[in-house]
């Protein structure tokens, strides 16, 4: 039996501009993991829903623990499929993903329905659901643990790039993101590494020179 996970959410954007920035979340600055997307089908319906699937490469850093029971050389990266369903008349968006590789560790699928909040029509509300399973012998209550924690922490990035992309459609300041942070961090380690230097440099100016010796 596996793992299951249920989650509510909201997004403050109306569900027209919600509907655009999905198809514009990538790149973001949260979204370092997602490396491609493809669109691989679409259509209208007659009853105009708009249909999509695509296509999405992501990396996925096994476990230690995990990786003695695949070769060396097996590909890290996974590819999603994900499902989506627009019902523009109705104001909802309904989204299914699931990986298409690496099913005999885990798989995760996962349900997101975006339609407008009840109590503010000016955001959008995100019920989110997810399943976890592995088939994997001996450890597959572990590799579920593994599976859900990690999903809950992409669900965090996942929410915070939506909100980046909102933001700037809004004509917003972003708030302060990992680049950004990321930036000053390295600017401060720059400090830190020329005062380290020039402490350095000053210690050896003061240090007495020693002779060679050979053995």
């Amino acid at each position: 039996m596996g793992k299951y996970c249920a989650s509510l959410g909201v997004l403050k954007g109306p569900w027209d501009q919600v509907f655009a920035a999905f198809w514009q979340r990538y790149p973001n600055p949260y979204s370092k993991h997602v490396l491609t997307e493809d669109i691989v089908h679409r259509e209208v319906t007659a009853d105009h829903k708009l249909l999509s699937r695509r296509l999405l490469t992501k990396t996925n850093r096994m476990p230690r623990w995990a990786e003695r029971f695949f070769p060396a050389n097996v590909a890290h990266s996974v590819y999603i499929l994900e499902d989506s369903i627009v019902d523009p008349k109705n104001r909802t968006m309904t989204t299914f993903t699931w990986n298409i590789n690496h099913a005999r560790l885990m798989v995760v699928e996962e349900r997101c329905v975006y339609q407008v909040n009840p109590e503010n029509s000016n955001w959008t509300e995100v019920k989110r659901e997810a399943w976890v399973s592995s088939s994997l012998f001996g450890v597959s209550r572990a590799v579920q643990e593994f599976g859900l924690a990690r999903f809950k922490s992409n669900v965090t990035k996942s929410t915070k790039g939506f909100e980046y992309v909102l933001a700037r459609m809004q004509g917003e300041a972003p708030s302060k993101t990992l680049v950004e942070t990321a930036k000053e961090a390295t600017e401060k380690a720059k400090e830190t590494a020329l005062a380290a230097t020039e402490k350095a440099k000053d210690l050896a100016s003061k240090a007495a020179p020693k002779k060679k010796q050979y053995v």
